[in-house]
């Protein structure tokens, strides 16, 4: 049974090379798109994993503490340890602590909208890149047949020859197939843990602004 299963496997990677050699284009195209998806789910994930790493939570209640203190200062220079996007968020409405609401919020707004696209940045090209292996895969399954059906077609064939012929040629078809859906899938999969991660990340980044609107300006009144 094992001999079986590897004879199978070795068979499998011998027509597998075969219908590369024969017609390497569209799976030379594939693996480029292959490439480029796998740069940008790498970057991507090390970005999100990185960049924002602290909780968020625990960092606000250090500030609200030092801000209820009276220690604006020192709730400043704590957010200037790093620049990761939420400690330049809260960074940027403590720097306008000692002004009015509209300006606190103007400046939290803005702040807010430069940082969130940051978080989806490149994740939404993933869909399209799944679109483009899947048809790039078509095309080489279509070229393939049209290529083997047109050299079947010629005279002075064996039916032997016709048969190899057509099995290389209908292999070479469903091997481009199988690898563009293949990473068409791949894709999809890493573009709903990217998205999902990312919309995480933007709403912890707004409750972040909303938490600190209102400690500063109720801090304001209070005062």
């Amino acid at each position: 049974m094992e001999f079986l299963f590897a004879a199978e496997g070795v068979g499998f990677f011998n027509q597998l090379v075969d219908a590369f050699k024969h017609n390497p284009t569209f799976m030379v195209l594939n693996m480029c798109t292959l490439a480029i998806v796998l740069t940008i789910v790498v970057e991507r994930f090390v970005f999100q994993l990185t960049r924002y790493r602290v909780n968020s939570k625990e960092f606000f209640a250090q500030v609200k503490k030092l801000v209820q203190a009276g220690n604006v200062d020192r709730a400043i220079k704590l957010s200037e340890a790093s620049d990761y996007p939420i400690l330049q968020l809260v960074r940027a409405g403590l720097t306008h602590a000692n002004k009015g609401p509209d300006e606190i919020d103007a400046a939290l707004s803005e702040k807010l909208s430069e940082l969130k696209p940051e978080a989806e940045k490149r994740v939404g090209s993933l869909w399209s890149l799944a679109n483009i292996a899947t048809l790039i895969g078509l095309l080489g399954t279509v070229s393939g047949l049209i290529t083997t059906f047109a050299a079947i077609a010629a005279p002075g064939l064996s039916q032997s020859d016709k048969q190899r012929m057509l099995s290389n040629g209908i292999a070479e078809a469903m091997y481009n197939t199988a690898l563009g859906l293949g990473i068409a899938v791949f894709c999809m999969i890493t573009h709903i843990l990217l998205h999902t991660r990312a919309k995480s990340i933007q709403h912890d980044l707004e409750s972040t602004m909303e938490r600190t609107f209102n400690l500063l300006t109720v801090t304001q009144r209070s005062g």
